[in-house]
């Protein structure tokens, strides 16, 4: 094979930063360089290798290796946790034709939501993904075996909310509760690096919550939770309602993004409303039940709900009426403006209050083919919310929701929504 396609070939790896050729005597090059590692195929162990007096000179180490072999492809895997696949994301033409809602008017809304003033007020997550290689079948018993591949932790829950509105323009302060441990450190880190001005109190009986997913050929097989199912005590709760409603003064938009891990129990929740409404601020909401229960009815006097269909049956144990008398009775029950239904692969259902009635719609899912669907309603909620703040009505901030929703299933990973990928879907 020429050299020419084996140097074409080396620099076509993802792990390759840099490949050329050497012309003169190796051991040269790498007094120069001074590796930590010189790999040569196995076939050179039982040969005369000149190298190693020069890698041993500095302390560095000669290996002989021709690769492993794994299945599970590292390029692949990189692939699939950056950018999203837009190509299977299609705008709803029906639906902004009925609701005449043209890409122009959505285009103008994002340019509003630069300089935004948000709180947002919830459980910290962090979500680890760990890319396996599946081995095959346990014969002690029938237990899957894989052997981890690569891991990579995101910023999740109510962190990731905050840091969704601060990269779409918004200037976001952030409050929660933390332990006094790594993936705390990790936290902050991350979202310092978003922009995000976050108070994060400190409860050292707890750990921040960590999930930890475990996948193979873009499939999750098991997910861990390390966390505590418990409201933080009576302190924390007077320490954290002093601050949200300090920085609620100057809000445009509180966002509550409960996972139901304790950091918001009821009397916050009570306290931080009745001073957010006070001030005219927006108020909107998201209550988790996916693995734990929760009732997003508990959040009263909202501009805006986000729950999953199952969600809002469990709020209302009700599983025998419709959708749309179901969305109905979650805005009554918690005298909520609007509520944005999340139906999964079946898009979601808007409903808004019209005058002294409801008017209903409908957005399908609008991508087609979703790598992982964790962080979706987070971006759909944020997105939503912050059209609903500069002016947006119903049909608009769910479809601003949607494309928002779209782009991040495309994708493996709960990374930070930009204005440029949904500028690129409405263009």
């Amino acid at each position: 094979m020429p050299q020419e396609f084996r140097l074409e070939a080396v620099k076509m790896n993802g792990l390759v930063d840099e490949a050329f050729f050497v012309d003169g005597p190796v051991e040269d090059v790498i007094l120069q360089l001074k590796p930590a590692l010189v790999v040569k195929g196995k076939e050179h162990k039982t040969r005369e290798n000149p190298e190693q007096k020069a890698v041993e000179s500095y302390g560095g180490k000669l290996l002989f290796s021709s690769g492993d072999v794994v299945f599970t492809s590292l390029d692949l895997i990189r692939r699939e946790m950056a950018s999203p696949e837009q190509r299977s994301i299609a705008l709803p033409k029906q639906f902004m034709a009925r609701r005449k809602v043209s890409a122009k008017s959505l285009t103008e809304l994002l340019a509003k939501f630069k300089g935004l003033k948000v709180v947002v007020v919830g459980d910290v997550i962090a979500d680890e993904y760990i890319s396996c290689d599946p081995l095959g079948m346990s014969e002690e018993d029938p237990t899957i075996v894989v052997t981890p591949i690569s891991s990579k932790t995101f910023i999740g829950g109510a962190a990731i909310v905050a840091a969704h509105a601060a990269s779409l323009g918004a200037q976001v302060q952030f409050f929660s509760v933390v332990g006094d441990d790594q993936t705390a450190t990790f936290c902050r880190e991350e979202l310092s690096k978003f922009a995000v001005d976050h108070h994060l109190l400190v409860d050292d009986s707890r750990p921040t919550t960590l999930k930890q997913r475990f996948r193979s050929r873009s499939k999750t097989l098991l997910r861990v939770s390390h966390l505590a199912q418990r409201s933080i005590e009576e302190p924390l709760q007077r320490e954290l309602v002093k601050s949200v409603v300090k920085a609620c003064e100057s809000a445009d938009l509180l966002i509550f993004s409960d996972f139901n891990y304790g950091s918001l129990p009821q009397a916050v929740v009570d306290h931080i409303t009745a001073a957010a409404t006070k001030k005219k601020v927006k108020v909107v909401a998201d209550s988790q039940s996916s693995s734990q229960i929760g009732d997003v009815t508990r959040f009263k006097n909202t501009d805006l709900l986000t729950p999953t269909e199952r969600e809002a049956r469990l709020a209302l144990r009700n599983t025998e009426d419709g959708l749309v008398i179901i969305a109905e009775m979650v805005c009554e029950a918690a005298n909520a403006q609007s509520a944005i239904v999340k139906l999964g692969e079946q898009g979601v259902l808007l409903h808004a209050r019209s005058g002294k009635t409801f008017e209903t719609d409908q957005i399908p899912a609008l991508n087609s083919a979703p790598q992982d669907v964790a962080g979706a309603g987070d971006c759909m909620l944020v997105a939503s919310s912050l059209a609903l703040t500069v002016g947006a009505d119903m049909w608009q901030a769910g479809l601003l929701g949607s494309i928002a929703a779209a782009i991040q299933v495309g994708r493996v990973g709960n990374t930070p929504i930009t204005q440029a990928e949904l500028l690129h879907e409405l263009s």
